[in-house]
């Protein structure tokens, strides 16, 4: 879905001589932790005349950031009939609006994420391990220039490339704790109907099982694209350490993986149709440094297009 024309529009509810502030915003969409979401996307509106960001501010009434700078806000605020004195909004309370008609969409993509959870597969269902892949995406700082994705394949017994496949999106679906795998998601699908030969196994930059209601990225990706997937994350999302597992909800969800010289852990877990145990065995076969090679690999190039685009458009 396009989360920023939506959350756009909310704002152009926001009345005359009125504010409102990311939190709302963020419980307007349906979950407060997308409330710094709310901040990037009002950074990256591409049209300030007619979706009035400057009415964002923050939940004290301080005025926040402006890409066009904190000046041009106030004036726009003095224009709108709001009032500003030492860098916060007068009367906060009383100019403050919420009463937004909405649908709440992420708490719609929660209640997807419940039911897609409901089909993840966490034992071993892959057949020969022949190929381990890796997809990866390359973000620029424009929200809305375009993303590259990259799919890399090995031979899991040589460690040979044997696929390479690239492609580009745009996003219409900012980075949000836990709903991350709205954004990547369509990336990984296009690569994987462009593949010429099935992987055994895809590695994901994200979380498995590793997840509030057990659909990170690689879970979600493995259940609608039918294949098996594995999670590797950078940072922990959920649950506690506990001697080189991760668990949460009272079960063993992930395992901490170090590979050549790298003082800090990946985070490895299952994301659909592999165990915990496989998963951790795969990561480490394809591991000579921090990342596996698939994902490094991925990576790599997946930067690589999105710089050749950047000098092109220049």
């Amino acid at each position: 879905m396009d989360l920023f024309e939506y959350t756009y529009n909310l704002i152009r509810q926001v009345p005359a001589g009125h504010v409102t502030s990311y939190g709302a915003v963020a419980e307007a969409l349906g979950d407060r932790v997308a409330a710094r979401a709310v901040g990037r996307m009002m950074n990256q509106n591409p049209d300030p005349e007619g979706m009035p960001c400057f009415k964002v501010v923050h939940s004290d009434g301080r005025l926040g950031g402006f890409g066009l700078g904190i000046q041009d806000k106030v004036r726009r605020l003095a224009a709108d009939h709001v009032r500003v004195r030492d860098g916060k909004v007068v009367d906060f309370p009383k100019v403050f609006f919420n009463e937004f008609a909405t649908e709440f969409p992420l708490r719609q993509l929660r209640r997807e994420q419940q039911r897609l959870s409901q089909k993840v597969c966490v034992e071993d269902d892959y057949g020969s391990l022949d190929v381990i892949a890796g997809v990866d995406v390359a973000y620029p700082q424009d929200e809305f220039a375009q993303a590259f994705g990259a799919y890399i394949a090995l031979d899991a017994r040589t460690g040979e490339v044997v696929e390479e496949r690239t492609v580009s999106l745009s996003t219409r679906f900012p980075f949000i704790p836990t709903y991350f795998s709205y954004r990547e998601v369509p990336f990984v699908q296009q690569l994987l109907e462009m593949v010429a030969t099935p992987p055994s196994v895809v590695l994901l930059d994200g979380q498995g099982i590793l997840h509030p209601v057990r659909c990170g990225l690689a879970s979600h990706a493995g259940v609608v694209c039918d294949m098996p997937t594995i999670g590797v994350a950078k940072s922990r999302l959920y649950g506690t350490c506990e001697n080189g597992f991760v668990v949460a909800d009272g079960e063993r969800r992930g395992v901490t993986v170090c590979s050549g010289s790298a003082r800090r852990p990946l985070f490895v877990s299952p994301g659909h149709r592999v165990s915990l145990q496989s998963s951790e065995r795969i990561v480490r076969q394809v591991s000579r440094q921090k990342n596996p090679e698939p994902l490094r690999l991925a990576h790599m190039l997946a930067v690589r297009c999105l710089r050749e685009e950047r000098q092109v458009v220049a």
